[in-house]
């Protein structure tokens, strides 16, 4: 090997490596997502999210956009951290994440699942929740960061032995009297079970590189909403 050949090899083998370094920052990133989200630890929630007025969150409860719109959304339900007895364990599971070509952004996919208990009046709701993550990140000062995230729930249901002490339950089910910050846009889209809605795949399939199938799907399930 020639020494035009060991620098080629040695720039292969030090891009191979900035790839793996920046999957396992992103991976990070998300999962450290989910401990702070668990006992809403708000501040520590928006600090994953981009500077950028691009930021988005995309929740049932609407859209929120740029950091101001984030913090509108977890600083207006900040209560929940003070309240021993809220939970909201949603964990970040089956993560795939694509690195773009330039290095700076980056899309990924995660199962959410988890068990939840909401302060309602005087009780708490208590809930098994799973949905899909959809995520895109972007690098800012050498950090990733998350630019883009959308939480698409796809089950929720009441266990019938779950965990809050039953003098504690609420009577009120997770939808009810929920009066949640002002979004920016109204949410439309409803995946919930049993709509048969696949959230997009941002990725081709690893072994026959081609396009998945599931927006024709979504279409023939004729979900509102849905692209």
């Amino acid at each position: 090997m020639d020494t035009k050949e060991m620098e080629t090899r040695i720039k292969e083998l030090e891009e191979k490596v900035r790839v793996l370094e920046d999957l396992e920052a992103i991976k990070r990133l998300q999962r450290s997502y989910g401990y702070y989200l668990e006992h809403w630890m708000y501040e520590e929630v928006i600090d994953c999210f981009s500077d950028i007025p691009d930021a988005v969150l995309d929740i049932m409860a609407g859209i929120y956009l740029g950091k101001e719109g984030i913090r509108r959304y977890f600083t207006g339900e900040k209560d929940r951290y003070s309240n021993p007895e809220m939970l909201h364990q949603v964990m970040q599971l089956s993560g795939v994440v694509d690195i773009d070509p330039d290095g700076k952004t980056a899309e990924g996919r995660w199962y959410g699942f988890g068990a939840i208990a909401l302060p309602r009046g005087e009780g708490l709701i208590q809930n098994l929740t799973g949905g899909i993550y959809a995520a895109e990140y972007i690098k800012e000062g050498g950090k990733w960061k998350i630019l883009r995230l959308s939480w698409n729930p796809c089950y929720s249901g009441t266990p019938a032995e779950g965990w809050v002490k039953p003098e504690r339950l609420s009577t009120a089910s997770i939808e009810s009297g929920v009066a949640f910050p002002r979004s920016d846009k109204p949410r439309v889209l409803n995946p919930k079970y049993p709509s048969g809605y696949i959230v997009p795949f941002h990725y081709k399939h690893p072994v026959t590189g081609k396009e998945t199938s599931e927006r024709e799907h979504n279409k023939a399930m004729n979900v509102k909403g849905a692209e």
